[in-house]
């Protein structure tokens, strides 16, 4: 079976994670054959460099570079794959006519988050409309997603984040990082994600600085793309600068998150967030903003709590509430680790992505 994917980006990101893991763990399957188109040069995901598979890099020279049909083609062409299979919105839109053509089965990977929006003002949306008709299946990585998006219902399957804990392996210990960010506190609580717009960083600033008007034995960190540019630190009030450490962009962030003991995302949109799902591997117990596929990962007042969009007083509330219970912290941390062993690993989402490839195979042969 050949498999031909596509991505935009393998830049720093929960889909090009997903879509690393699962190339890895592809690698092992003897029946299987594929390549990796990426339509950027930025690889964050090194490790997929090392892997020894043919990467074709497809950049484009203008927004609008129409070339990119006509390459597209090409690769499909030459390679004669038994399956596309995209994983964002922008390949999927100059993937559908290169596969009609050809007669490729298209699976089409986009939808990774939950929108608001729903309606052609939301470029992805607009994009899910126009690929959606012509897509052999649609995969989501939560139901929310594909409720969202409006997927077909007989073309819609949902196929979770996988969580390879071979990656908890040889972390720094987190003595060494509180040496290395030169955190002295009691606690740490932390944000994973990029200071992007979907994102809701203000709420957990705000979050930290109203538990620190009345406490001192928090330090908060926020990993991620632009946590440590200017916009970023203007929200913090100086007075409480030295308990905050905005990092930006780390290569091990695992690493920092073992050190945290409570791990939060405050959000406007999300699929299955990769950050919760790696939170809860390294038993920490979570605080995350309800909506989207969130509730579908954590069980509220089990593995965490959700919190309403925009609630940075009921983000602090429940810090503070697990601040003061070590108990209810460890029991967390334990239901939320079993819950990615049983839900959301890497065996299980690798072999839901083999059946479904060897299902589309098997109806076209």
């Amino acid at each position: 079976m050949r498999i031909l994917f596509f991505t935009d980006t393998l830049d720093v990101g929960g889909k090009e994670r997903r879509l690393t893991e699962l190339i890895k763990a592809l690698q092992k399957n003897v029946e299987t054959d594929f390549e990796l188109v990426v339509m950027s040069n930025d690889i964050h995901y090194r490790e997929i460099l090392e892997l020894g598979i043919r990467i074709h890099y497809t950049t484009r020279k203008t927004k609008r570079d129409l070339s990119i049909f006509s390459r597209f083609y090409k690769l499909c062409r030459d390679y004669k794959p038994d399956l596309v299979h995209c994983w964002d919105s922008m390949t999927a839109f100059y993937l559908v006519p290169v596969c009609r053509l050809l007669g490729i089965s298209l699976i089409n990977g986009m939808v990774v988050d939950s929108p608001v929006k729903r309606n052609i003002s939301n470029k992805y949306y607009l994009r899910a409309k126009l690929t959606f008709p012509f897509s052999t299946v649609i995969v989501g990585n939560s139901r929310a997603g594909l409720e969202a998006y409006r997927a077909p219902d007989k073309k819609g399957i949902v196929i979770y984040n996988g969580f390879d804990f071979k990656r908890t392996g040889n972390l720094a210990t987190p003595d060494s990082i509180r040496t290395e960010l030169k955190i002295t506190t009691k606690y740490i609580a932390g944000m994973v994600a990029s200071f992007a717009a979907n994102k809701d960083y203000p709420s957990f600033y705000k979050a930290g600085q109203i538990i620190l008007e009345k406490r001192n034995d928090i330090t908060f960190i926020a990993i991620g793309n632009r946590t440590d540019s200017d916009e970023s630190r203007n929200l913090i009030d100086p007075r409480f600068a030295g308990n905050f450490r905005l990092l930006g962009r780390r290569s091990n962030p695992e690493a920092y998150m073992n050190a945290m003991d409570i791990c939060v995302l405050s959000t406007f949109t999300e699929g299955i967030s990769n950050a919760i799902m790696e939170y809860m591997a390294l038993s920490k117990p979570v605080i995350a903003t309800d909506g989207g596929g969130t509730k579908e990962i954590v069980d509220d007042g089990n593995t965490g709590f959700l919190v309403s969009q925009t609630n940075p007083s009921m983000i602090a509330a429940k810090l503070e509430f697990l601040l003061d219970d070590a108990g209810l912290r460890t029991r967390m941390g334990e239901s939320g680790k079993k819950r990615v062993e049983d839900t959301f690993s890497i065996e299980l989402m690798t072999k839901r992505y083999l059946d479904l490839y060897q299902q589309l195979y098997d109806k076209a042969h």
